[in-house]
């Protein structure tokens, strides 16, 4: 990044990437709306079915079947609230927007490693298929992420919607975190919606979609109105925010294995000197399968607040947690999900890095991270 100023909060929001933001200029010039018929109108109407094409090979998906949402929350929200009388199931780590959506739903265990429990996960199931066969219940909605922006573990959505479809669910997966860092196969994961996210691959804010899978039944929006989004989003597209997205799930595509080749190394490296030099260190998901770029870890009895002031006055700026619940007092769900006690889910802070994250920038974290530590 810049020469005093080092950005490893890339799970919050990764950079702008230049051709995206070149993109986004030239769409300023552009005149007209999407839905018009006229010569203008088809104009920009091609410029976002570009972008949809884009964002769906992102994912091995067709493109019709992207719906373009504001962000992440709300594919989350139009994911869960559109199918209708449905009994929704989330796992205990999800991101705040998936509690939110369905406050009731019934939540999955997690493991001491941040995986889903896949036997209380077939547990419950057969608990549900002996209901289903007694009475008329609702469709089964499992909404579960891929990757987990806190700790970065990655969970087995294949083995999940194998499960599910057992029993005839439908299966959601918010797949914000995942995008652009690990290679998604729609097709192999066997899910029926993903969400993803602009803003992590280099995008600008403000912009997302709702993939829908070919086993999707007719969704219910939450925003009504208009005819856009093939009906299931209304309002005018943000056509700016889309044009941006599009160039960087290009560009992503084009990077496929660029986070295993060059940022694991130096997450890796990160973990290996914080645990020779901090042995009582505690390193979140460590055991789990992760993506590259994430390293969540803390030391009890140092608070994480303390931290992030330091480190920021360092010119470092990591997080505690997820962006969206940045300023909260109380400790990580995720964290205590996952069985870890007060103390050590306060003290954890989550280093994420990019494409542009440098030894450089791993080396002075480790420096100004350890002094904190010896004191």
């Amino acid at each position: 990044m810049s020469e005093n100023r080092i950005y490893l909060d890339w799970n919050a929001s990764a950079p702008l990437r230049p051709e995206a933001r070149v993109a986004m200029i030239e769409a300023l010039s552009l005149i007209g709306n999407p839905s018009s018929v006229h010569s203008f109108g088809r104009e920009i109407r091609r410029r976002i079915e570009d972008a949809r094409v884009s964002v769906a090979r992102l994912v091995g998906a067709e493109p019709f079947r992207v719906v373009f949402t504001s962000g992440g929350v709300e594919a989350n929200h139009l994911a869960l609230l559109g199918i209708e009388n449905s009994l929704c199931w989330t796992s205990e780590i999800e991101h705040e927007s998936v509690l939110a959506a369905r406050s009731e739903a019934e939540r999955l265990p997690i493991t001491s490693g941040g995986v889903i429990d896949l036997e209380s996960l077939d547990c419950r199931l057969e608990r549900f298929l002996r209901i289903q066969s007694t009475q008329n219940s609702p469709k089964l909605l499992v909404s579960t992420m891929l990757v987990n922006n806190e700790t970065g573990v990655i969970q087995p959505i294949a083995e999940i919607a194998s499960r599910v479809r057992r029993v005839g669910g439908l299966l959601h997966c918010d797949a914000v975190q995942a995008l652009g860092r690990a290679p998604i196969d729609m097709a192999k994961l066997d899910v029926d919606m993903m969400t993803v996210s602009s803003h992590k691959i280099g995008g600008p804010s403000g912009v997302g979609a709702l993939i829908l899978g070919p086993k999707a039944p007719p969704l219910t929006p939450i925003l009504r109105g208009g005819g856009q989004e093939s009906r299931q989003r209304a309002g005018t597209e943000n056509i700016i925010g889309i044009i941006g997205f599009g160039r960087a799930a290009m560009l992503a595509l084009q990077e496929q294995g660029v986070y295993s080749e060059t940022v694991a190394p130096l997450r890796d490296r990160l973990e290996r000197e914080v645990r020779l030099q901090a042995p009582h260190v505690r390193i979140f998901g460590a055991e789990s399968p992760r993506v590259a770029n994430t390293c969540c870890l803390g030391v009890e009895g140092l608070r994480s607040e303390t931290l992030l002031i330091k480190l920021d006055l360092a010119g470092i700026a990591v997080s505690a947690g997820a962006a969206c619940s940045s300023g909260r007092a109380r400790p990580s769900h995720v964290l205590k999900a996952m069985g870890c006690n007060e103390e050590s889910a306060a003290s954890a802070i989550r280093v994420s890095m990019g494409t542009l994250t440098s030894a450089a920038d791993i080396d002075r974290f480790l420096d100004v991270w350890l002094s904190c530590v010896r004191r």
